[in-house]
């Protein structure tokens, strides 16, 4: 079975179409069924393509000039969308044209065009950011939000646990997902009375949902592999992630330091050798790459701007695989199943009181 074009900005990231061409076809070479609608410059896209002739035939290209860079803001690039790579992949996703958009051009920018451009679904208030974190367990444990709102009421909070247990079960596989939300301690007391309020909501609906409430859980038990989806607002789930990566730096330069040290730990380092480097591989955020817009009309998801080719290719696996498993439709049927009396709790102290 061909799957829907999925649409790629080959303009996005920090080395933009070398990098996004070569992904696509690695992930071309893996996957057969796969097909590209390949946005940007034509001519650069094109001298890319002459060294991967597995790709020239499964892909068209859309010239378009335009590029959003690093340093726009939301609010410039929104006013240039319609003209620029990122904008236009989108807008392909809302005509049809592609059944979802990759892009490792700006986060800020690619957010505020997927979410003007295909608007939220219904039931959904507002989408959000998520991603596959590594864990000590079997599976990937996915997190949300991760920036795209910096402020969350409790039920845009229920709102993103009911889309993270749909995407989980695409991602890990697992029917019956693990999910807790981030609080500062595992006690039904501790947190805000929003965390909480949320809580007792998802309590309540999770015999709804195929999903498992298991309360709250802690920043350091994240990667444990002790839980499947981890919830929290945009504010926190930024800093959390950026916590764990730069600890996964930390421990890689520190080993790194430490084996070259001296004569004995560059020994010690050939002995070592194959942990060091399935450890590499563990932590390596190629590996992992792909964050999910959920909550949209369409499918748009955000690779790393430094990824690799390898990355890239992850990337558009991950897309391949929501397209595939009809997560959208996924999402839409939880909503349904919980209703919009389970999801009414007050929004705001003005509400409460």
């Amino acid at each position: 079975m061909t799957l829907p074009r999925i649409a790629i900005d080959a303009m996005g990231g920090d080395e933009g179409v070398r990098v996004m061409i070569e992904g696509a076809a690695l992930a071309r070479r893996r996957h057969d069924r796969f097909n590209f609608l390949l946005v940007g410059d034509e001519t650069r896209i094109k001298a890319a393509l002459e060294d991967h002739p597995n790709l020239r035939g499964a892909s068209e290209i859309l010239h378009t000039d335009g590029v959003i860079s690093g340093e726009d803001k939301p609010s410039q690039a929104l006013r240039r969308a319609k003209g620029t790579s990122m904008g236009r992949a989108i807008a392909a996703v809302k005509a049809g044209d592609a059944g979802a958009a990759v892009s490792s051009g700006n986060t800020g920018a690619l957010m505020a065009i997927a979410k003007l451009t295909l608007r939220t679904m219904p039931g959904i208030d507002r989408p959000a950011l998520a991603a596959l974190l590594p864990t000590l367990g079997d599976n990937d444990v996915v997190m949300l939000d991760l920036g795209a709102n910096t402020e969350c009421d409790s039920r845009n909070l229920v709102q993103f646990a009911i889309m993270g247990a749909a995407y989980a079960r695409v991602a890990t596989g697992r029917e019956q997902p693990r999910l807790r939300l981030l609080n500062i301690g595992t006690e039904e007391i501790k947190g805000t009375e929003l965390l909480r309020d949320a809580a007792a909501t998802l309590k309540a609906a999770a015999g709804d949902l195929s999903m498992s409430f298991d309360g709250f859980t802690e920043a350091d038990k994240v990667c444990r592999g002790d839980v499947d989806v981890v919830v929290t607002d945009g504010f926190s789930g930024n800093i959390a992630l950026k916590a764990v990566e730069g600890t996964a730096r930390f421990v890689g330069d520190l080993l790194r330091r430490s084996f070259s040290s001296s004569l004995r730990s560059k020994i010690g380092f050939l002995i070592s050798r194959p942990a060091t480097e399935l450890l590499k591989h563990h932590l390596d955020p190629n590996n992992h790459n792909g964050a999910v817009f959920l909550g949209l009309n369409g499918i748009v998801v955000k690779s790393h701007g430094s990824a690799n080719a390898a990355g890239v290719a992850n990337a558009v696996a991950l897309t391949a695989r929501l397209l595939e498993e009809n997560v959208t439709e996924r999402i839409t049927a939880d909503l349904a199943r919980v209703g919009e009396a389970s999801l009414r709790m007050p929004r705001n102290q003005e509400e409460r009181a």
